[in-house]
């Protein structure tokens, strides 16, 4: 038996830092969202639980205990199962996008039907890192606290999101620590409703990506793919998570968003630019 799933990107539309916690973890207030572009898991059934990286972002790929795939198989792993598991990797690594929280959401989505076993409790999931609880049910979401307080938000309206990476790590630590204070306002308790993609993209330009300033002191590339995205007309653009992939939301069946995307891949052959819409 073989199961396969999509493990998409997750997009911080928002990212407002409203507190540090006495054990050092950030609090957080976030709208979340996911693209349709991302990762695939495969699993298939085996005495033993192994793990292959394919696709074109498999380079210095851990396929070890230190890669996340395999970490949240051991969660929900009983004795004698076993899995192959094929991680296809098209997202780019420690790039702000949740790759590999969405990759170890699928892994456990794919195991479930596999082994037939329930999936872990929203406790133990956290064990795996904050990202991986909103990942388990891709969609639009305010995320609180350190990930674990999840609420639906308001549907996103349909827009095309240009994703693009300048090929730089972004240590979230490091930028973490960076920041001018813990302390800063959430978003609106109450969110709006959007209707369009301009509605969405005038409310976020309200808002916060509260890493977005530290990391590009860090990595001052991270400014020229904000100004770049700007440049090519985007409604907005913003930095996801704590960087270095920015985004920029585009109406749908923009002619403007791809040819943006084919602009910055002639430009910046080393960058990754990837198109796709929100889900």
């Amino acid at each position: 038996m073989a199961v396969e799933a999509f493990a998409p990107a997750k997009i911080n539309l928002t990212l407002h830092v409203t507190g540090r916690r006495a054990d050092g973890y950030h609090l957080l207030d976030s709208l979340v969202a996911f693209c349709d572009v991302g990762d695939v898991i495969g699993v298939r059934s085996a005495p033993e639980l192994s793990m292959q990286v394919t696709g074109p972002r498999s380079d210095g790929v851990p396929t070890d205990a230190s890669n996340l795939v395999l970490r949240a198989a051991e969660l929900m792993r009983r004795k004698g199962q076993g899995a192959e598991i094929t991680l296809e990797k098209h997202l780019p690594a420690a790039a702000g996008i949740g790759g590999g929280s969405s990759d170890a959401a699928a892994t456990l989505r794919a195991l479930s039907q596999l082994w037939n076993a329930d999936l872990p409790e929203p406790a133990e999931l956290l064990s795996l890192g904050a990202d991986v609880p909103v990942c388990m049910a891709p969609g639009s979401w305010r995320m609180e606290g350190i990930g674990e307080n999840l609420s639906p938000a308001p549907d996103l309206p349909p827009c095309e999101i240009l994703l693009v990476n300048p090929g730089v790590s972004v240590s979230t630590p490091a930028v973490f620590r960076a920041l001018t204070s813990p302390q800063n306002a959430p978003m609106p308790k109450e969110l709006p409703r959007w209707n369009t993609a301009e509605d969405l993209a005038q409310w976020l330009s309200s808002q916060r990506n509260d890493l977005q300033l530290p990391a590009v002191e860090q990595h001052p590339v991270i400014a020229t793919v904000l100004e770049e995205l700007r440049r090519s007309g985007a409604l907005l653009a913003a930095m996801s998570g704590s960087g270095a992939t920015c985004f920029g939301l585009f109406p749908v069946g923009s002619a403007q968003a791809r040819l943006a995307r084919e602009r910055l891949r002639n430009v910046y052959p080393n960058w990754w630019a990837a198109l796709g819409r929100v889900i």
